[in-house]
């Protein structure tokens, strides 16, 4: 028992996982509607647990949207890293939308298409442009990709949005 404890912390401080990051899988999940075969809008939100050990008690959160008749997904999501390069936290850009976070299987937190989809898709933007900290990230208590995630959900109640207890930093806010 104390063996499998032992064991079971070294994997947590270790990062569980004897791949690297850079060559994790980032491939489309299959959640998404292909957007050059859907015409209604779509607006989705994601969770996938966090890479290495923190994947352990942490999620990353993320929204995409499509517009009525886009051609292609828009991808909202604050990402620590980029802080590091010089470059905002807050990325917003054209990307598949529900692809594996660095190998982890995104979950479908909350999905709106069609007519009720469509005030959404433009809502979303602009609480995302509205972001009070594009450029703040702080892993623990945030602000981070869940406190991004849930400053939108605020600002668009209509998402119905319940963040999982492991977006920590969602109540970076409260």
């Amino acid at each position: 028992m104390a063996r499998a404890l032992l064991i079971m912390m070294l994997a947590v401080l270790l990062g569980c996982t004897d791949k690297d990051w850079r060559t994790a899988s980032r491939a489309p999940a299959g959640i998404a509607p292909d957007p050059v075969r859907t015409s209604e809008a779509v607006v989705q939100v994601y969770a996938a647990r966090a890479w290495g050990w923190r994947g352990w008690f942490a999620v990353h959160t993320w929204i995409a949207t499509k517009p009525a008749n886009g051609s292609a997904y828009t991808v909202y999501e604050v990402i620590g890293w980029r802080q590091h390069r010089g470059l905002p936290v807050l990325r917003i850009e054209q990307d598949i939308p529900d692809r594996l976070w660095f190998g982890a299987r995104p979950q479908l937190l909350t999905e709106h298409r069609g007519a009720a989809a469509e005030p959404l898709v433009e809502a979303v933007d602009r609480a995302a442009r509205a972001y009070p900290w594009p450029e703040t990230y702080e892993a623990f208590p945030g602000p981070n990709s869940n406190t991004f995630t849930a400053w939108v959900a605020r600002q668009v109640p209509e998402l119905g949005l319940e963040l999982p207890f492991a977006a920590i930093g969602s109540g970076y806010l409260n």
